[in-house]
């Protein structure tokens, strides 16, 4: 099937959006509008004796205040969550967890929480007004961590629950793994930490909510990766039909999970524009985000491995905790508790499993998808633990990866966990990267480095990843109008990763006209609705579905043509935007062809369902040096291969790839969400305090694309590509910085291994010779 693959075009919407051609949530404005703010809660753990804002509505400017009690006698809900996780989650499968109001009722649960919202003429007075609240509270235990929150005297946050730990999930067979381990040959054993990190997108959330007195229905426009989903949550928690309302995407500046769902702000938002009958405006800063967006990861995992006398791994345990925040966030627990086990034995051929995940309630903020999204943190713990047991045992790490590889010649690869690999072939991958690397080597580089007084490691990880959000079915329309254009409406969402080249690209390919013609429409409830743009979906779910629509809406115009010109369909064929009477000279235009329909257009809906997921791998090797007076790291190079299947765009693709490698070293090196443990409080607020990664950090990633086994479960081929990076990455790093460390005796190092961390451990390992 033609659909332009493997052309490597710029980006088209890039000239528009680095020009200041972009629209984002925050350039959108209304005749009429207020602005809204809110009072956020300073303590992590409170009961609430009583909060006045009599002052606040008396003060210039402000129109109204709620508070949770406003927002109750109005009928709005809970928002909602997920909680059932069938087959995942221990006795009867519903996690207990606290209901998620938009503004805190009886208790406060962690810092930044939202105690009112104040809607005012300007910005300015409603920050004015905001000082005069006056709350009345009971500070209570504070729970800052996971550990804090399984201490046997730790305080239960939520009653119903019984325990902090309000939900589960176990697979494999724990007595059969039990057993193999008592056998085994080998063991290793290791204790990881996956810290919180912040997602960071370039763009702060804004929101728009627009009424419309004449139809009653409401807009709300916002920065959204799933606008049909966030529909749905706004029409629960408002408690109005979903037709009453739409939601509208404007252009995102990055996302990386942290926009997929409602949150409290926009459903403020839209219950303010609706009580007042005028259009509401909220900028949230970057603090806000810090405060009240979700974090990420936040896991501690126990892995273990038993192995044979051939070093071949027979079985795996892992036992992990994830931090879930004071509430689970819509979609944070399944990220754990199922999607992170899909992908545990990772490319190695290991029988036997007993996987159990815990989720715990904290004082802190949600947690939920962030690039990625459960899948680097089983990663991560598998591939530290095979440096691990490759140290213990002194091998080289790559021989120890290469005796326990899935065979090529059985795949499709039905895992432990009864997950089935479609297509790939990992020892292939593993000798590509090792090559280029340069792998055998590295002893003379290493001396090298020694000659200048820096320690050098080098660090091997091998991933796969589980891809499509577990949605495989998208709808698109195609319209063919007389001015030339062609416009592609599709409810995936460009948020910075090139879809409007990839579909344009395609589209062009199967129309036999320039890219530029096409014109993609996304982000509109009332336009097009789907699952949006997560998972890695959109290309190999969404593009299979513009891919095919595109073949099957040539055919239908096809059809139209031939009556047109008053022939039989085989008489006609297509070229270059033209439908030809074979052997004649009678001919019309694809456009010309749109005009003369009755409706001045062709169109064609078209709902496509691929067969399932896709399991993007590949292998990535950091090498880097490290100062040991200082603990200052600096990387010296990054190589990677990468199946992600056919390749669109290898531009775009290649950007995506180390953009998730970059996001991955900084949370290898630099990032770290921190709260007070005994306060609760956030310490890293700001962009002053959280340290985000930058192009200078990185001299040099050089990656390849290996085509040779494309994905068998869609159309095109193709593998989700997006968060391959942030999935490789973190292992790579710190297994590189250990190598480096581990001649001085350094053998355990906790992300992110920042300069005073090394150093520390350094001091720790060798206290004579400092």
């Amino acid at each position: 099937m033609k659909f332009g693959a493997g052309e490597k075009r710029t980006r088209l919407e890039d000239g528009r959006l680095i020009t200041g051609g972009g629209c984002y949530a925050d350039d959108l404005s209304a005749e009429g509008q207020l602005y809204l703010g809110f009072l956020r809660a300073a303590q992590a753990h409170a009961r609430i004796i009583s909060l006045d804002l009599q002052a606040v509505r008396a003060a210039p400017g402000i129109v109204a205040a709620y508070t949770a009690q406003d927002l109750a006698a109005q009928g709005m809900r809970p928002i909602p969550i997920l909680r059932d996780y069938p087959g995942a989650n221990p006795g009867d499968g519903r996690m207990v967890a606290p209901d998620r109001m938009a503004i805190a009722d009886d208790h406060i649960r962690y810092v930044g929480e939202i105690l009112a919202a104040v809607v005012g003429e300007s910005r300015a007075a409603v920050e004015d007004a905001l000082e005069l609240a006056v709350l009345e509270s009971e500070d209570l235990p504070v729970l800052a961590n996971i550990e804090a929150a399984i201490a046997p005297e730790a305080a239960i946050l939520h009653a119903a629950a019984g325990s902090n730990i309000v939900t589960g999930s176990r697979f494999g067979d724990k007595a059969a793994v039990t057993a193999i381990f008592a056998a085994a040959a080998h063991t290793s054993s290791l204790t990881v930490v996956n810290q919180r990190i912040f997602p960071a997108p370039l763009e702060p959330r804004s929101a728009l909510a627009v009424p419309d007195p004449a139809s009653g229905r409401l807009t709300l426009h916002t920065a959204c990766q799933n606008p049909t989903t966030m529909l749905k949550q706004l029409a629960e928690t408002l408690d109005r039909p979903l037709q009453s309302l739409r939601i509208k995407v404007p252009d995102i500046g990055g996302g990386f999970g942290m926009k997929g769902y409602l949150y409290p702000e926009e459903a403020l938002v839209a219950f303010c524009a609706l009580q007042l009958n005028r259009p509401i405006k909220w900028r949230g800063s970057r603090l806000d985000d810090f405060l009240g967006a979700t974090h990420a990861r936040d896991q501690l995992c126990t892995v273990e491995a038993a192995f044979d006398a051939n070093y071949r791994i027979q079985a795996l345990r892992s036992r992990t905790l994830v931090n879930l925040g004071a509430y689970p966030g819509p979609a944070g627990p399944i990220l754990a508790l199922t999607l992170g086990p899909k992908v545990a034995t990772n490319v190695y051929d290991i029988p036997a499993i007993d996987i159990e995940v815990k989720g715990v309630l904290t004082n802190t903020q949600s947690t939920a998808p962030y690039r990625g999204a459960g899948r680097p943190e089983a990663i991560y713990a598998i591939e530290r633990l095979l440096d691990h047991a490759a140290a213990t045992f002194d091998m080289d790490p790559a021989e120890l990866r290469s005796r326990n590889l899935i065979a090529a010649e059985s795949i499709p690869h039905r895992t432990a966990i009864g997950e089935t690999y479609d297509s790939g072939n990992f020892p292939a991958i593993l000798e590509r990267a090792l090559e280029l690397a340069e792998w055998n080597s590295f002893a003379t580089r290493k001396a090298a480095s020694a000659k200048n007084g820096k320690l050098r490691g080098r660090g091997l990880s091998m991933f796969i990843e589980w891809t499509g959000g577990n949605s495989f079915t998208e709808t698109v329309r195609i319209e063919i109008r007389p001015g030339g254009k062609i416009i592609a409406e599709s409810a995936t969402i460009p948020m910075g990763q090139g879809l409007h080249t990839s579909f344009a690209q395609m589209l062009g390919a199967i129309f036999e006209v320039e890219a530029e013609r096409v014109v993609l429409v996304t982000g509109d409830t009332d336009v097009a609705n789907g699952f949006g743009s997560f998972g890695s979906r959109s290309l190999y779910v969404g593009g299979s579905a513009m891919a095919v629509g595109g073949h099957e809406a040539l055919q239908v115009f096809r059809g139209k043509a031939a009556n047109h010109l008053e022939v039989g369909i085989n008489d006609v064929e297509y070229g270059q935007g033209i439908f030809r009477v074979t052997g004649t000279d009678r001919m019309i235009s694809l456009f010309d062809l749109a005009a003369v329909q009755p409706e001045q257009k062709l169109s064609m809906p078209y709902t496509h369902t691929i067969k399932g997921e896709s399991w993007p791998n590949g292998a990535h090797i950091c090498e880097l040096e490290i100062d040991p007076d200082t603990g200052q790291v600096e990387i010296q190079q990054y190589n990677c291969v990468d199946d992600v299947g056919i390749v669109m765009n290898p531009i775009i693709v290649e950007g995506q790839i180390q953009g998730g490698v970059l996001q991955g070293i900084g949370q290898a090196l630099l990032e770290q969400v921190i709260y007070d443990p005994d306060t609760g409080q956030l310490l890293t607020a700001t962009l002053l305090d959280y340290c985000l990664p930058r192009a200078s950090d990185v001299s040099f990633i050089h990656g390849e694309f290996d085509q040779r086994w494309p994905c068998r479960n869609n159309p095109l081929g193709a593998k989700g590509a997006g968060e391959s990076g942030t999935v490789g990455a973190p292992p790579a790093v710190i297994s590189a910085v250990l190598d480096a460390l581990r001649p001085l005796g350094v053998t355990q190092i906790d992300m992110p291994a920042t300069p005073d961390r090394i150093w520390a451990a350094i001091q720790k390992a060798t206290p004579h010779n400092a």
